[in-house]
């Protein structure tokens, strides 16, 4: 039995609700994520790990600063004195064109002992202290490195996707042919950075680069793998559907904005073994996402109330927005900078915002009375009137609210 550590979607670099720290001069929210790692590697060696897998998207960009990533660097390399650590390449990681270094060849390059990149569809044999594992890699697929014949170019649009989706196909099948070849007892795995259809998707959407890709399930439900560790997906989930091969997306380790706030977030830890695998997940410690709704309507004295709310919860650490419902008249009787003040005293980390949402007598037409609406507000009578479908509108709304929220931020 292998012992494995699966996680994904780091995403170093993220300053989303952050401040510069004093001491080291880093974004606090670089040093949440780095903090997560420490303590997913520090899980795995008291755990004696024989081999980690990494399922792509190490940093926020394609361009991640040196700091950076020294910083990711150090690590992996701390990691591999103790075990095989495999680093897959997921769209973050990709360089925009094929002949360009991505953000980890630098560990192909210097030769890094026990590190493996998974760059390329291949099959590697990795020995690990308490056996052979064979691992496939299938790095974010792109158009260019599977459509290379001469004809692929001359097809419609339409033509090349229905051709890139069928290449996909014929190459994870390819994989589990290979995989099948392998000695019957050692255990094969399939590292995969993309979208499988059926997934629960989530925030990675805002900051996604580029068009996306589906895979289908049924390419993946193969019995020549005994565990498919996946990245893309921000969201932990399992996608076997009573499969005997568990096929799991890790989740990312921190929150990158309010729309992951419910989501558990850590990593999988997984006893490899041919034919009888067991895995479980792991949470991190990460920091939280605190959303306060306070209906202050009709309240007797409003600023009392939101204080008292604001001492019934618990921010300790917490990244902070908070909503108050008023009536008009009681617009000017809640002080928003004193608000601020109390969260903090309560031991929040960062408060997004303080939004005072009025309660006014709007009428129903976007044009008579623009002024006593929201921007939000405004924003989603517009989308409205488009005829824009309520899944996408839900989408655009949630994507506005973190803007607004950010230029409020700002001006506090």
């Amino acid at each position: 039995m292998i012992r494995m550590l699966h996680f994904a979607d780091f995403h170093l670099g993220m300053e989303n609700y952050g401040r510069l720290h004093p001491e080291t001069g880093l974004n606090s929210r670089v040093h949440d994520f780095l903090q997560r790692l420490d303590e997913v590697f520090a899980y795995g060696r008291q755990n004696d790990v024989d081999l980690v897998v990494f399922a792509g998207d190490a940093f926020k960009n394609r361009t991640p600063n040196p700091t950076l990533q020294r910083e990711f660097a150090r690590r992996i390399r701390q990691m591999s004195d103790h075990c095989p650590v495999v680093l897959l390449l997921g769209n973050h990681d990709l360089a925009t064109s094929i002949n360009r270094a991505s953000s980890l060849e630098i560990y192909q390059t210097l030769a890094v002992p026990s590190v493996v990149l998974g760059d390329n569809y291949a099959l590697h044999d990795i020995r690990t202290k308490r056996g052979k594992a064979y691992v496939a890699t299938v790095p974010y697929p792109v158009k260019a490195r599977l459509l290379t014949e001469p004809e692929d170019h001359t097809l419609s649009a339409q033509a090349r996707d229905d051709r890139f989706q069928t290449a996909i196909s014929q190459m994870l099948t390819e994989l589990a042919d290979q995989a099948r070849q392998k000695p019957e007892d050692s255990p094969r795995v399939l590292v995969g950075h993309f979208t499988v259809s059926g997934a629960k998707t989530g925030s990675e959407r805002e900051i996604m680069l580029g068009s996306d890709v589906m895979v289908s399930l049924s390419d993946l439900d193969d019995p020549a793998w005994d565990y498919v560790a996946l990245g893309h997906i921000h969201k932990h989930q399992c996608l076997s559907n009573g499969s005997r091969t568990p096929i799991v997306y890790s989740g990312s380790l921190e929150r990158i904005d309010f729309g992951e706030e419910n989501e558990p977030k850590g990593f999988c830890w997984v006893e490899l073994e041919r034919g009888r695998t067991r895995w479980q997940f792991k949470p991190v410690n990460s920091r939280p996402f605190v959303t306060l709704r306070v209906d202050l309507r009709s309240s007797a004295n409003p600023m009392k109330e939101a204080l008292d709310a604001i001492r019934c919860a618990n921010v300790q650490g917490a990244i902070v927005r908070m909503y108050l419902q008023l009536d008009a008249a009681d617009e000017g009787r809640v002080e928003v900078r004193r608000l601020y003040a109390a969260l903090y005293e309560r031991g929040a980390s960062t408060v997004a915002t303080v939004k005072l949402e009025i309660e006014r007598n709007d009428r129903t037409r976007l044009g008579d009375l623009p002024e006593s609406l929201t921007p939000l507000q405004l924003l989603e009578r517009y989308f409205k009137a488009r005829n824009l479908s309520a899944p996408y509108v839900a989408r655009l709304l949630d994507r506005a609210k973190e803007i607004f929220e950010s230029v409020d931020r700002e001006r506090s």
